[in-house]
C-alpha cells in the first residue's frame, strides 16, 4: 500500500474538547471517560459506554491534572470520584485494547510475525498497513525493515510503544519483536490507539535497544 492508497478503512475523525486544557482536538488525541453507576470515573477506551462523555487529552500528565484539580466533577456538574490510579488504569486499558486487537488480527490471518516474514510481505502486492516493533528490541532489525519499506516507496505506520513481554504474552509466542498487520479496520484501530498510548509512554533513549534481542530473526 502506497501513500496514495485508498483510505476507506480509516476511522472517521471527530473533534472533542478536553475538559482540562479546553483545546479542541481530534479523538485520536483524547480519551473518553464516563461516570459509572457508583459515581466513579471510568475510562471508556472504545468510546461506547452509555452516559455523557468527558474527554481528556491522551497524556498522562494532563490526566493527572484532571484528577488533582477535580476536573471531572466540574465537567459532570456532580460529585464524582476519580481514583488516584486513574492514569495507570487508563494506560493499562489502552494497552489491553491494542493487544486484544493484535490477537484478533492473528486469528483473522492478518498478522505476520518474525523479521524474515515481515521482510517478505513488504515485497508483496498488498503491503502491510502497520509495522509493530517491540520497544525494547534491538535497533538493527527495526532499521533494516524501515529501510526496506522506504526503498519500496511504502507508507507504513509503525507502532513501537509495546514491549516484547506484552507482545509475546498476547500472541502466545516467545520473544516477539517484529510483526506486521495487513490493511483493514483492525490495523486502523491499532494506529488510532497507538497515537493515544504515545501520551502515556515514552520510548527509551535511542528508541529501542534497552537490551539486545536474543535472536531477532526467529520471532
Amino acid at each position: 500500500m502506497t501513500a496514495l492508497a485508498a483510505k476507506e478503512d480509516e476511522i472517521p475523525m471527530r473533534e472533542r474538547r478536553c475538559i482540562v486544557t479546553g483545546e479542541v482536538r481530534p479523538e485520536e488525541k483524547l480519551v473518553r471517560f464516563v461516570v459509572g453507576p457508583e459515581g466513579d470515573v471510568v475510562p471508556d477506551i472504545a468510546a461506547k459506554l452509555p452516559g455523557r462523555g468527558m474527554w481528556v487529552t491522551a497524556d498522562g500528565a494532563i490526566l493527572a491534572q484532571a484528577v488533582a484539580k477535580n476536573a471531572f466533577a466540574k465537567a459532570a456538574k456532580a460529585s464524582v470520584k476519580a481514583a488516584p490510579d486513574l492514569v495507570v488504569r487508563t494506560e493499562s486499558l489502552l494497552v489491553q485494547h491494542m493487544l486484544s486487537d493484535l490477537g484478533l488480527s492473528r486469528r483473522a490471518g492478518l498478522l505476520v510475525l518474525g523479521f524474515d516474514n515481515v521482510l517478505r510481505v513488504l515485497g508483496e502486492r498488498v503491503s502491510p498497513r502497520v509495522l509493530v516493533e517491540a520497544c525494547d528490541g534491538a535497533e538493527d532489525g527495526r532499521r533494516k525493515l524501515a529501510s526496506a519499506a522506504v526503498s519500496r516507496g511504502l507508507h507504513i505506520e509503525t507502532i513501537d510503544y509495546l514491549s516484547r513481554a506484552e507482545l509475546s504474552l498476547a500472541l502466545g509466542r516467545e520473544n516477539v519483536i517484529h510483526a506486521a498487520v495487513k490493511p483493514g479496520p483492525l490495523a486502523e484501530r491499532l494506529i488510532f490507539d497507538s497515537a493515544r498510548l504515545a501520551g502515556f509512554r515514552v520510548r527509551p533513549a535511542g528508541t529501542s535497544g534497552l537490551s539486545p534481542a536474543r535472536n531477532e530473526r526467529n520471532v
